[in-house]
């Protein structure tokens, strides 16, 4: 197969997996019905287990088509990193992502665009309820998203451009299909850092890395909101105490 082919493949089957996972939940959602689940907990049941079948799906989809071309995880010239090395770049990207949606943040907060994402808010919403949707978010996700957009799209544009070109466009594509166009800034940053530690380190698994970590790492965060909330309000009162006396 030749490689725009086998690109075009990817891109297909990444696409038939965002839309073949909704008839999937239907049914899903008939079943916890059946099961005597309410109505939003059988759609959010549904939901979590129809992407979590779709996810798996097009991951040995996808795996299964690139073993026609031997060469396909190779883009780059010279000598992939060795294995600790690239784990080092991997986790290093996840501090570099996070501190640049820190400074993404900051940008549009001065600009006026309203801090938070209703999609993750949304996500948080349905993996309380359905955990087995975190998985998807915090392993699938980044495992397909870097294959499409860093293997596929940048190392694509990278063999016929440049390191720059490549890094750009494929960042403002990443950012792009997350649909919050309001907030492209907070998704621009860590595309643009996944693609550079995969230039780095040779390896497609290192920015794998740094995006199950930056998902976890969110995930973490919105499912623990009321705790965190509690601690600052009583790190809060703790300081007022001493401030009185």
């Amino acid at each position: 197969m030749k490689p725009w082919m086998l690109y075009l493949t990817i891109l297909l089957l990444y696409i038939a997996m965002q839309f073949g996972s909704l008839p999937i939940s239907k049914g899903m959602i008939a079943l916890f019905k059946a099961n005597g689940y309410d109505v939003q907990e059988a759609a959010y049941n549904g939901f979590a287990w129809g992407l979590f079948v779709a996810n798996i799906l097009a991951i040995l989809a996808i795996f299964l088509v690139t073993r026609s071309d031997k060469k396909f995880w190779t883009v780059f010239k010279g000598k992939k990193d060795p294995v600790w090395k690239a784990i080092v770049w991997g986790v290093l990207g996840f501090f570099l992502a996070l501190g640049g949606q820190m400074i993404a943040g900051a940008i549009e907060r001065a600009i006026g665009i309203t801090e938070g994402s209703a999609s993750t808010a949304q996500l948080t919403e349905i993996a309380a309820v359905a955990p087995i949707l975190i998985i998807c978010i915090v392993l699938f996700a980044p495992i397909l998203e870097e294959i499409v957009f860093r293997r596929v799209l940048f190392g694509g544009l990278y063999t016929k451009t440049n390191f720059w070109i490549a890094t750009i466009v494929s960042a403002l594509v990443f950012a792009a299909v997350h649909n919050e166009l309001e907030h492209i800034l907070t998704y621009l940053m860590p595309g643009l850092v996944f693609s550079y530690v995969y230039y780095r380190s040779k390896r497609i698994w290192t920015p794998m890395i740094s995006h199950m970590l930056m998902n976890g790492f969110v995930m973490i965060i919105m499912l623990n909101q009321d705790k965190i909330l509690e601690l600052q309000k009583l790190q809060q009162s703790i300081i007022t105490f001493f401030h009185w006396i």
